[in-house]
């Protein structure tokens, strides 16, 4: 259980640096949930929601960023 709170812990770590631009842009994230296949769900809000390129952010930006920080991780996905 540990593992997984320190995991949790490093994708909020990794979404606060993200953050910053999403929101520069008038959007937001939300961390929503780690799975246990090492799949990080998220939430974008604000312009990111419904926007035509938020999946690339996601895929190019924020997945990214986070699969830097905690390679553990597999994918993100938008709820």
């Amino acid at each position: 259980m540990t593992n997984t709170t320190s995991i949790k812990d490093r994708v909020l770590k990794a979404l606060e640096r993200v953050r910053p631009y999403l929101q520069s842009d008038g959007g937001d994230i939300e961390f929503v949930d780690v799975t246990d296949d090492m799949t990080v769900k998220v939430k974008l809000t604000g312009a990111c929601h419904g926007c035509p390129y938020s999946i690339q952010t996601l895929k190019a930006g924020v997945e990214q960023a986070i699969i830097k920080e905690v390679p553990e991780i597999k994918r993100v996905i938008s709820t």
